[in-house]
């Protein structure tokens, strides 16, 4: 004999919240965010010096947050917050956003890290154009 849980009125109230709510058809975000996506991979590609491809994989990444956004939008749906909105209620999906937030922390942090890696390249061969840097010597 199998028994079930009761759902607590959280619990229910979660479940019924987050089935809610079809995901939007619109292709424009989608559109949107390959157009970002291209921009800056045509001047990572075309790029003549190390900021200038920081920048534009700045750029490039900003499309994939506008990819997750578009994926985890719904149709007249509000923000994911349980406590002040009847159950049935059409919300947005709360992982997208989530993996949004993390990518742009990631993103942050790799410009940052890379940003640091031109300047010690720069100082330490008084230029930043990655055609006129030579091969290590040993």
């Amino acid at each position: 004999m199998t028994t079930t849980t009761p759902l607590t009125p959280l619990t229910a109230h979660l479940t019924t919240a987050v089935a809610a709510g079809p995901a939007t058809t619109d292709p424009l975000p989608y559109l949107a965010a390959g157009w970002i996506f291209l921009a800056g991979l045509h001047g990572l590609v075309t790029s003549r010096h190390a900021v200038h491809a920081i920048g534009c994989l700045s750029v490039l990444q900003s499309g994939t947050y506008v990819l997750l956004l578009a994926v985890g939008y719904r149709s007249g749906g509000t923000a994911p917050y349980f406590t002040d909105i009847p159950p049935g209620t059409p919300v947005a999906d709360p992982v997208a956003h989530a993996l949004t937030l993390t990518d742009v922390v990631v993103g942050a942090s790799v410009s940052a890290l890379l940003l640091a890696l031109v300047l010690q390249t720069a100082k330490r061969h008084g230029t930043a154009d990655p055609d006129a840097l030579t091969g290590l010597k040993g």
